[in-house]
């Protein structure tokens, strides 16, 4: 029998700490400059850039981490991870050495990129490098970083930037990026051996940037029908890409990616729609209750660590369960707590019920805890053989996208309703937010429906 231990043990331990760092570095700054920048554009002016300082994250990290199984393949992990994090450093240098807002801009570009070539190289490795039995446990430690990420994040940018600067928000990846770029060598075999002869896949790379781009601009755009109109632009350049890739000699995703007639395509979809329901009350729960009901942010602070602290405990809890039946389970009944969680918010906001809106951040936390190891370990192993590297790469892709495209959507529905003036007017009785959880809801029962076809396959459990 097997157990958390083990993932450090038996000379594992250079291997996880290393492939749990890469996940931190991504996990981490996904949200530590939320409470930073606010004092970067005092001082360096261009509050009109604000917006971009995700965008252009975002479109970086999620076209690097789109190619990453296709690099992979053709230079070696270990020296894609090298790239990785030496082009995460010198974004995280710019950005703190930065003396104007186009050089903070920059930073976060290169950060993206090396971000997002990191985390979705060390998903690939968890199950490349780490024994079937342990690699529920793994899924599920990554599970548990990012949702320690979600809370810390925040907190840790505003500590660093009152007691330093700014600034240190961005240097303080630096001697973390250089202790994961000497664990490397020791962590991950040299694989592939020397690089071979590839030719990028320039085009779809450019029609991925040109997607995530048009849905991210979508949450900041002037009017609903600007939005709606960025997101279908978005959404139909994402759909191009796919169909375009089916067809290349040189793919960046699986053949099934997406299909949700397979195993593979409907855990690739329900790893989308999840995040996307949930971004309903990442990017609206903390203002409304802030505006409308008067929350100060550390108590809206703490409302979030409800949801990030229950995802947590139960990501670790679920694979002491040693069961066949477990994972499949968890797999198909996760979505359906995210639905209840969400409809659960969309009834209680308007109600100013509280104390129920607590437990509904708890079946949210909940619901990714008991199946979000299992659904990525099951994307990964329904893939054929020569194409788990890509599969397992797409995996924190593919979750990002669904966060973007989440907030892109819910920010259309609060634009659409003139919840945005509520909010900035601080007040409204919350309906609004009904509609934006109640569709995040939908959006998760959506996830449920296609459970039952991901859960076909059964990933190994821990014996």
């Amino acid at each position: 029998m097997t157990g958390w231990r083990d993932l450090f043990t038996g000379g594992r331990a250079t291997v996880t700490s290393t492939l749990c760092l890469g996940e931190a570095v991504y996990a981490f700054n996904s949200f530590l400059v939320s409470t930073a920048m606010p004092s970067a554009v005092r001082e360096l002016g261009g509050v009109r850039f604000v917006g971009w300082t995700v965008t252009v994250y975002l479109v970086a990290a999620l076209v690097a981490g789109a190619m990453t199984g296709f690099l992979k393949q053709r230079i070696g992990a270990r020296r894609l991870l090298a790239a990785g994090g030496i082009v995460f450093a010198l974004g995280s240098l710019c950005a703190g050495a930065a003396f104007s807002m186009p050089m903070i801009l920059l930073g976060r570009f290169l950060q993206g990129a090396g971000e997002g070539v990191i985390a979705a190289a060390c998903y690939a490795l968890i199950a490349e490098l780490l024994p079937a039995s342990l690699v529920p446990r793994a899924f599920g430690l990554a599970a548990i970083v990012w949702a320690v990420a979600a809370f810390a994040g925040p907190l840790l940018s505003g500590l660093l930037t009152e007691a330093i600067s700014w600034r240190a928000a961005f240097l303080v990846n630096l001697p973390v990026i250089a202790l994961f770029l000497a664990l490397v060598p020791r962590a991950v075999p040299e694989g592939s051996g020397a690089a071979t002869a590839f030719r990028l896949p320039i085009g779809r790379l450019l029609y991925i940037a040109a997607g995530i781009m048009a849905i991210s601009l979508a949450a900041v755009a002037d009017s609903p029908p600007a939005s709606a109109i960025l997101i279908l632009l978005g959404l139909t350049l994402l759909v191009l890409v796919f169909w375009r890739d089916r067809r290349a000699s040189n793919r960046l995703f699986p053949a099934d990616a997406f299909r949700p007639a397979t195993p593979l395509g409907a855990a690739l979809c329900m790893t989308l729609l999840m995040p996307l329901g949930q971004a309903s009350t990442s990017a609206y729960l903390p203002i409304t209750v802030q505006s409308l009901w008067g929350y100060t942010p550390s108590a809206a602070g703490a409302l979030i660590a409800v949801m990030a602290l229950s995802w947590s405990a139960t990501a670790v809890l679920i694979p002491m369960i040693h069961t066949g039946w477990i994972a499949p389970l968890c797999i198909r009944f996760g979505p359906l707590l995210l639905a209840a969680g969400l409809l659960g918010a969309a009834i209680v906001v308007p109600m100013q019920w509280q104390a129920a809106l607590i437990a509904c951040q708890l079946l949210i936390g909940i619901s990714f805890g008991v199946g979000w190891a299992f659904l990525n370990q099951a994307a990964v192993a329904a893939a054929r053989p020569d194409e788990q590297d890509l599969a397992s790469a797409l995996v924190p892709t593919v979750q990002s996208a669904g966060y973007a495209i989440g907030a892109a959507v819910a920010g259309l529905v609060a634009n659409s309703t003139g919840y945005d003036v509520d909010l900035l007017a601080h007040t409204g009785g919350g309906l609004q937010a009904g509609w934006i959880f109640g569709l995040g809801a939908i959006i998760a029962l959506l996830a449920f429906a296609l459970g039952w076809r991901a859960a076909v396959f059964r990933p190994a459990t821990a014996p």
